[in-house]
């Protein structure tokens, strides 16, 4: 049974209470999950999640692009806005999109107040140890910054495709050395996706700031998953690290079906879904009627 409130404190959902929560000092793990409009940010919050990422994932599960290449600080910015209007217990993640990072310090800093103006408390960016730059830009200017490692969506091309990182002893540690940068630019939390079991704890257990699992195994300090996916809106890419919790796409499908077809029948509206004039104005209707 879903709970009826949430079931962690407000004061978790603080970016200095995700920085000093480890599971291996007893606390609790921490959930994540992204959203991108109010109806989902309040399903969030009142589900008692940790943090709300308002991911470029959107591109792909609610705009229809192929990767998350195409979304721009304008779309995010958008979606943050939507979410931070539902007031979420949640912590709300702003994630930086593609190429809005990787030119200057300056730009950086400026694309990310965009996204705090818009209502995020802190944003997401990909890479190691080549984004300490920019992370560190964003920390001076008073911006908490989440880290990503692993496999980085917007690196799609340079990678080859949507493939498992540091499967390699070498790449293992290159991935345990970029997460240490991470964490002594400033990072409060670091994102770990599509990493093996075994790797993903080496790195938990290097950090004394959090790791967020997505596809990464057990022994992270928390985890992470897309919004449809977890509701079983999105069936055409089912990743194997994705559990579904609900199948609302076959119950919308069905619903919409059963609309349709109670349109078609004139079965909807109903006598009782309709309105209606009281007696006096509908005789004096009908009898404008019958002198027309």
């Amino acid at each position: 049974m879903a709970p009826s409130a949430r079931t962690t404190s407000v004061a978790r959902s603080t970016v200095p209470a995700v920085r000093s929560a480890k599971v291996n000092r007893g606390d609790a793990p921490l959930v994540m999950v992204t959203a991108y409009d109010a109806p989902g940010a309040r399903i969030a919050s009142e589900a008692g999640v940790d943090m709300i990422l308002v991911g470029d994932s959107v591109a792909m599960v609610v705009l229809g692009y192929d990767d998350t290449l195409q979304v721009t600080v304008d779309d995010l910015a958008h979606h943050v806005g939507a979410v931070a209007r539902a007031k979420p217990d949640a912590l709300i993640v702003g994630d930086l999109p593609w190429l809005s990072y990787h030119v200057s310090s300056e730009d950086t800093v400026r694309n990310a107040a965009r996204l705090i103006l818009a209502g995020a408390q802190c944003v997401k960016l990909e890479g190691g140890r080549k984004r300490v730059p920019m992370i560190e830009a964003l920390v001076d200017a008073e911006i908490p910054v989440m880290g990503h490692l692993g496999l980085t969506p917007q690196s799609v091309h340079a990678m080859g495709g949507f493939r498992v990182q540091a499967k390699e002893s070498e790449a293992a540690l290159q991935l345990v050395a970029d997460a240490k940068a991470l964490q002594h630019a400033g990072c409060f939390a670091i994102v770990l996706e599509g990493v093996p079991d075994e790797v993903a704890r080496m790195v938990t257990d290097a950090l004394d700031v959090p790791t967020i699992g997505i596809g990464a195994g057990r022994h992270c300090d928390g985890q992470v998953l897309v919004f449809h996916d977890v509701l079983g809106l999105e069936d055409r890419i089912v990743p194997k690290f994705v559990r579904r919790y609900a199948s609302l796409k076959e119950d919308a499908v069905a619903a919409v079906g059963a609309f349709a077809s109670d349109v078609r029948s004139g079965a909807f509206p109903s006598d009782d879904e309709s309105y209606h004039l009281n007696a006096e104005q509908a005789e004096a209707l009908s009898l404008y009627g019958a002198e027309a």
